[in-house]
């Protein structure tokens, strides 16, 4: 195997006073936070979509860095070359997971999809055997049905019978890799799985089939052995104006009205909680206390741009309030995708790598500042005092469910008018916050 990032180390752990570029300053893997090591708290993962495939394209322009490998694209040559440096980039940065879809993982065959599930055996035993004695393994996998021109009218949700067989045969077979390759999960992310305009859309009949592809998942799945969650990533829009997994609450409202939530999970993605308006700890904590925190795919968007930017995650603030989220639910049953790329002008193999420091690093700090938080015990507390009405007398009996609406009604005449709920002291609590984050 030839060495494809030969002007960069191994990055090593050196701390918060380090200026060595090629050195985690804050991603400490055997540090133990809250009786886990940092390294069972942040199981990242190597999207392959985006640090072995993306380029720099966009709809202005070309692509500026070369993803080649010294191969040609569409070949199975390139592909195995993208595991050569897969797994070389993996090593270099004690990454132990990687994500794809599968057609990151070989060049799609536009006339047989027979020979590109060939090409799929192919690339996954090649895959097991380059990461045979290392500890690199499949976080999740997952089917792109949304980027091939059959996928127009979206997939589970198609108007074309014959279309949703050709879903149905990609879940089947990366659901088949992905149980080769150990993955912990598998994902749905509806790409195409909404609509334009309701003047030519039957909802129903969409949603219904789109569920129904997911119980046929879940039976198949299970048979052969699938024992992780299936997910499902929330986005709001794009490519679609009206996605049906709008965000957490409606993926879940979802779940549970075809009888899929014991099954499947939710993978949260930053950006795509802020283009549904919603902050990234709010979609972790809907997630968190329905009991449906499974993965994420971590990044974030641009806010003076309105669409899916895919950044690496640098705002501490952010990572902070949802290292506390993922900490209040235990932890995760997937991990940490870096769903991110490179900014157009950082074309670099050297850009790759300060990208996925800066990112590790990121949410290492994050986690260390979550805990701090939780262990500091100033804000548990202030949320604790603010409810305590609820722990005795009335408020009790409301929580236990042993009242009624006429005794509820008694009280309030009785009352007259309630005391003041009291301050919710906002800013006090975003002080304690940066308290927590700029010490030490």
């Amino acid at each position: 195997m030839s060495e494809f990032f030969k002007n960069i180390p191994q990055i090593k752990f050196e701390g918060k006073d380090s200026k060595n570029p090629w050195a985690f300053k804050y991603y400490n893997p055997e540090l133990t936070i809250m009786g886990k090591k940092m390294s069972e708290h942040l199981p990242f993962a190597m999207a392959w979509w985006h640090n072995l495939g993306a380029n720099g394209v966009d709809m202005f322009g070309s692509g500026t860095a070369d993803k080649s490998f010294g191969q040609t694209p569409g070949t199975m040559e390139h592909a195995k070359a993208k595991v050569d440096a897969g797994i070389e980039f993996m090593k270099k940065l004690g990454i132990k997971y990687y994500c794809w879809h599968d057609v990151d993982l070989v060049p799609e065959d536009p006339n047989d999809i027979n020979v590109t599930n060939k090409r799929l055996d192919e690339i996954s035993d090649y895959i097991l055997e380059k990461t045979k004695g290392t500890d690199i393994k499949c976080l999740w996998g997952t089917a792109n049905m949304f980027g091939n021109p059959r996928f127009m009218n979206g997939a589970g949700s198609t108007n074309s019978a014959d279309v949703y067989c050709f879903a149905a045969a990609q879940v089947k077979k990366a659901l088949e890799i992905t149980v080769k390759l150990g993955g912990r999960g598998y994902v749905f992310w509806g790409g195409r799985e909404g609509y334009e305009t309701l003047l030519n859309t039957d909802v129903k009949l969409e949603q219904e089939n789109i569920a129904n592809l997911m119980h046929m998942a879940v039976d198949y799945g299970r048979s052969i052995g699938f024992k992780g969650d299936f997910y499902i990533e929330p986005k709001p829009k794009e490519p679609m104006s009206h996605q049906y997994d709008f965000d957490a609450a409606t993926a879940i409202g979802f779940l549970r009205q075809y009888g899929l939530d014991k099954d499947f999970k939710m993978n949260i993605e930053a950006n795509h909680a802020s283009l549904a308006n919603h902050t990234f700890q709010h979609e972790l904590c809907i997630s968190r206390i329905n009991g449906m925190l499974g993965s994420v795919d971590a990044n974030q968007g641009n806010p003076i741009l309105g669409w899916d930017t895919d950044n690496f995650p640098w705002n501490v603030y952010d990572a902070t309030l949802a290292m506390y989220e993922v900490l209040k639910a235990g932890g995760l049953t997937g991990g940490f995708n870096f769903d991110s790329k490179n900014r157009r002008p950082s074309n670099t193999f050297e850009d790759m790598f300060h990208a996925y420091i800066m990112g590790m690093d990121t949410f290492a700090l994050g986690l260390i500042k979550a805990a701090e938080i939780i262990e500091d015990g100033r804000i548990d507390g202030f949320i604790k005092e603010k409810y305590s009405s609820f722990e005795s007398g009335i408020g009790k009996k409301i929580r236990d469910k042993q009242t009624t609406l006429e005794e509820l009604a008694a009280r309030a005449a009785e009352m007259k008018k309630p005391s003041d709920p009291g301050s919710g002291r906002e800013e006090y609590l975003e002080g304690v916050v940066n308290n927590i984050l700029f010490r030490g």
